[in-house]
């Protein structure tokens, strides 16, 4: 499940994966812009992150992490939004993973400095998908979920890009890679991720 963090709207993405073939399951935005009380929004990003858990059961939560901006009252009110998405994710003992939007846009379109209508495009062409979301919020969710896929597929990805949260359950075990991944951990020790 991929989720794009936001204090309007909130896309989210789930994937299913089978052997190569990928498909989408669902992808949608959680509608915040008329609630006025930023706590109630919380409130409500937290249950509809885990109605969307319990229903759809995906096993990893991958969120696209704050970016830095000038507008500090911005930055803070979207981190509280993925904090809450987290904190579901990890309510249902889920692990979860970080990208930054820049890995997120590289993975998907080859740039960091692709625009969202591009990403749009080419999760549309990538899942086969014959209609166009609403909003771009969910695009971009679909976005986050494809970019984890994409790198927990390459494990020297992984090293380099994501920052991973256990869930209340511990980790799972990664899976073997190959010699070539091993020698890269030996060689960096600091890049390993936990």
């Amino acid at each position: 499940m991929g989720i794009d963090p936001g204090t309007n709207y909130m896309g989210y993405g789930i994937i299913e994966i089978e052997g190569k073939s990928i498909r989408s399951v669902v992808m949608g935005d959680i509608d915040l812009h008329t609630m006025n009380d930023p706590y109630r929004k919380l409130g409500y990003i937290f249950d509809r992150v885990c109605n969307l858990i319990e229903e759809y059961q995906p096993r990893e939560v991958a969120l696209e992490s704050p970016f830095f901006g000038a507008n500090v009252q911005s930055m803070l009110k979207l981190g509280r939004a993925q904090g809450v998405a987290m904190a579901a994710a990890l309510h249902h003992n889920r692990e979860v993973f970080e990208y930054a939007p820049t890995r997120i846009k590289q993975a998907i379109a080859g740039s960091g400095a692709a625009s969202k209508e591009q990403v749009a495009a080419i999760i549309k062409r990538l899942l086969k998908l014959d209609y166009t979301p609403r909003r771009l919020d969910a695009t971009d969710g679909m976005a986050v979920a494809m970019c984890h896929y994409f790198t927990a597929r390459t494990p020297i990805n992984t090293a380099m890009g994501t920052a991973r949260v256990k869930g209340l359950g511990g980790g799972k075990k990664a899976a073997k890679g190959s010699s070539s991944w091993e020698k890269f951990i030996k060689q960096h020790p600091d890049r390993e991720v936990k």
